[in-house]
């Protein structure tokens, strides 16, 4: 009896060669590739001198050190901020990375040309404080908005008050991380890092009356909605969330403001109510408590109350 014929295989597609694609198909988050693409772009358009030019085919295995250093100083000489140039540095360190995985270049040649110190540099951070009296005209108007994109955006706002999630954790919820009972919500941050944020009561009221609207099959939590007012089942962007929040506050007459405003206000608030700085960094996903400690505004009130002492003679 004649063995049954193997049935013939399709080779399989060939992986990508390009450093630049396999680092962005390294990255977890929609949000990360589109803002690393973004640096690997703008870097690529400084070798080249095409202002067209994407990061996409370029031969990044043949930057030695003496290129990659001059690249550094040319993102200077550009007015780049020191945390925007060494955004980009990182990327050219990963991609540089990706093409010694992939054996372009030699071990050595990486190390040398990834050999790119940050520049050293302290900001306070950007952005300013959201007022609780902007937060109450802002829920207001999205109450005034019987539409499902008002129960939708009340819903949004209270969540990025009570939590201080940033816009793109925000926008990958599913209906599963919530618990109305235990007031939680499960976060996927940078890293893919789980943790727990906590909701106040009016955010829970919020989330079920947005639930309501949305009813309760699995998908995303929050979901773009079309002028006819119909839902899609799919995720919002982070950037969808950026401008839902700018037009509403506009609408509201507040001052502009960005999710990451609410974000700051989140981890100011807590350090102010006396939460200890451990506890704070849990809730808003840093690596490090540094980070967090930036966002602290007492040392700011202390230093202001402490010139409030001097008293200038006359007038």
């Amino acid at each position: 009896m004649n063995a049954p014929a193997v049935p013939e295989r399709h080779p399989a597609a060939q992986p990508p060669r390009d450093p630049y694609q396999v680092y962005l198909d390294s990255l977890q988050s929609p949000e990360s590739r589109r803002t690393m693409r973004g640096c690997l772009d703008r870097v690529a358009r400084l070798v080249t001198g095409d202002p067209l030019a994407t990061g996409a085919g370029q031969p990044w295995e043949l930057l030695r050190y003496e290129h990659t250093v001059r690249l550094r100083t040319l993102m200077r000489e550009q007015g780049w901020s020191p945390a925007h140039v060494n955004k980009h540095l990182v990327a050219l360190r990963r991609v540089l990375k990706e093409a010694w995985r992939l054996g372009l270049m030699t071990g050595e040649d990486y190390q040398r040309a990834a050999d790119l110190p940050a520049y050293k540099h302290t900001r306070v951070p950007a952005g300013g404080h959201v007022e609780p009296e902007a937060l109450a005209a802002v829920l207001a108007v999205c109450d005034e908005d019987h539409s499902p994109a008002g129960r939708r955006d009340g819903a949004m706002f209270a969540a990025l008050y009570s939590t201080g999630c940033r816009r793109a954790e925000l926008a990958g919820l599913t209906l599963g991380d919530l618990d109305p009972a235990a007031r939680s919500l499960r976060v996927r941050g940078k890293g893919d890092k789980e943790r727990l944020v906590y909701l106040t009561a009016e955010a829970v009221r919020r989330l079920e009356l947005w639930l309501r609207v949305r009813g309760r099959e699995p998908g995303p939590l929050f979901c773009p909605i079309n002028k006819a007012g119909r839902l899609r089942p799919s995720h919002m962007t982070g950037q969808a969330i950026a401008d839902i929040v700018s037009r509403r506050l506009t609408a509201a007459g507040a001052s502009r403001r960005t999710p990451h405003d609410f974000r700051r206000t989140f981890i100011g608030e807590l350090l102010d109510a006396g939460v200890d700085l451990a506890t704070a960094q849990a809730l808003v996903g840093h690596a490090s408590p540094a980070t967090t400690a930036r966002y602290d505004r007492r040392p700011e009130r202390r230093r202001r109350e402490a010139v409030d002492r001097l008293h200038i003679p006359g007038g």
